[in-house]
């Protein structure tokens, strides 16, 4: 058996970090079996799916290398498929028209719940012995077993069943003619030769109604997966409209790709105390068997820790590709200054995202027009120009801007003058960067270039000698 799982997202809203953690589930289970992963866009919902979700959607995943080997599908281009299905069920005696108003329905549902039932359509429609006219508007009903139970055991919990006399005979097609969620993703599922259904636990009571439509139409019944729920650090459960925000706005803020995979596949998943894993690791040892039942929380921390260990571990270009973005989006032009590899290096111990090292690292780029208050009130004082205009002399002087020649220039100044590097060392960061923090001074120094950190050094004067 080939193994094929999907993921089938509702283009109604952004890819949240749920709906991306049942994606990668999905993903490595079927590249861990060697197996296929299906794209689906479930566009059913025509006044809410927009076209920019379903862009949102693709962005995403293509921003996290979770490629999809068929598809995308999309379920509004199927419609003439699933009512074709409808019909034949409809002619077979498995589906049934229901003219019941929503009038009638809704007293239906008030006096069950009145009555301490669970609400339920009562069936009156499947045994019409003389059912209105075809023009009057109508729902599609499918015919669910009365008896019996549906059990299937699912690879996350175990055995789930369910008895047949708590489900109701479910709408498949709607007054509109437009057919619903449940039946769509069963034809789909079917058609697509899906045999794992890696989703939510939120979709464990669509399960036994869509297992009853499948041996309606005597179709395998596919595997089933339920992953459970992540809670915000709150303890409330991320959603798309509650807590939850796009994929995209981690990459905006700066985390990388292999950061968020890692620490989704953790979230919920676990190998021994391991805590990190490449995308091949991954899809080498994922196993559904190895996903927990219980709820994830969601950790920010952690996954700043994670970020900040891949922006230090990746290939150094890899990182610089994905910092670009962000000094691009920051408004710096990277032209007269240092490759970005240099400033990963620089900042990769001090920078916990991206867009943090992107913003950090303005100095080695633009001028400043005005040192930080604190720090220029601190260093840049009149006991500093005599160390500055020294060390000025000679970095100055060096025909070759080498970091070792730099480090000698800053050492030997303060050896002449007698006084400790930090006299000299932090009067000269605030000059050449305008703050008081920074990387190894003679590095970076030499990433600033010569003429730039020279004509700061001038203006550092300039203001001790104005005071």
């Amino acid at each position: 058996m080939k193994i094929k799982t999907r993921f089938a997202p509702s283009p109604t809203g952004y890819l949240h970090i749920g709906g991306v953690r049942t994606a990668l589930y999905s993903w490595l289970f079927a590249h861990h079996m060697d197996g296929k992963f299906v794209l689906r866009i479930e566009d059913t919902d025509l006044e809410r799916s927009t076209q920019e979700a379903i862009d949102a959607i693709m962005d995403g995943m293509n921003w996290l290398n979770i490629g999809w080997d068929e598809g995308p599908y999309f379920q509004t281009k199927r419609m003439d498929r699933y009512n074709s299905v409808i019909e034949s069920m409809l002619n077979n005696g498995t589906a049934y028209k229901c003219y019941c108003s929503k009038e009638r329905l809704e007293k239906l549902r008030t006096k069950q719940m009145m009555e301490g039932l669970k609400p339920r359509y009562d069936r009156r429609c499947r045994h019409y012995q003389n059912p209105p006219s075809d023009k009057n508007l109508s729902v599609i009903r499918f015919c669910n077993p009365e008896e019996g139970f549906v059990i299937f055991k699912d690879k996350i919990r175990g055995e789930i069943k369910f008895s047949n006399k708590e489900l109701d005979d479910l709408i498949i097609r709607r007054s509109d003619s437009l057919p619903t969620y449940n039946f769509c993703v069963v034809i789909d599922d079917w058609e697509m030769g899906i045999t794992h259904v890696i989703r939510g636990e939120d979709h464990i009571n669509n399960t036994p109604r869509q297992i009853n439509i499948l041996k309606a139409l005597n179709a395998p019944i596919p595997e089933y997966a339920h992953v459970s729920m992540i809670l915000g650090e709150n303890g409330q459960k991320l959603s798309k409209r509650f807590n939850a925000v796009s994929i995209m706005e981690y990459r905006d803020q700066g985390y990388l790709p292999q950061a968020l995979l890692n620490y989704l596949v953790r979230l919920g998943w676990s190998y021994g105390d391991q805590e990190i894993f490449s995308l091949d690791e991954m899809k080498t040892i994922f196993t559904l068997e190895a996903v927990s039942k219980s709820a994830a929380s969601f950790n920010t921390e952690k996954l700043l820790w994670l970020n900040q260990h891949y922006i230090n571990h990746l290939p150094t270009e890899e990182v610089a590709v994905h910092l670009a973005w962000h000094i691009e989006k920051a408004g710096l032009n990277t032209a007269q200054g240092p490759e970005l590899v240099k400033i990963v290096k620089l900042l990769g111990d001090r920078c916990k995202t991206l867009k943090e090292m992107a913003e950090s690292c303005r100095y080695f780029y633009e001028d400043f027009d005005q040192f930080n208050e604190n720090a220029a009130k601190k260093y840049l004082r009149a006991q500093a120009y005599k160390p500055l205009s020294q060390v000025s002399i000679k970095l100055a002087t060096l025909s070759e801007w080498e970091k070792e020649e730099i480090q000698n220039a800053i050492e030997s100044t303060a050896k002449e003058l007698g006084i400790g590097m930090e006299k000299i060392g932090m009067p000269l960061r605030v000059a050449a960067t305008g703050q008081a923090q920074s990387p190894a001074l003679h590095l970076t120094i030499h990433a600033i270039g010569q003429a730039r950190t020279l004509a700061r050094i001038e203006k550092a004067l300039t203001l001790i000698a104005s005071r």
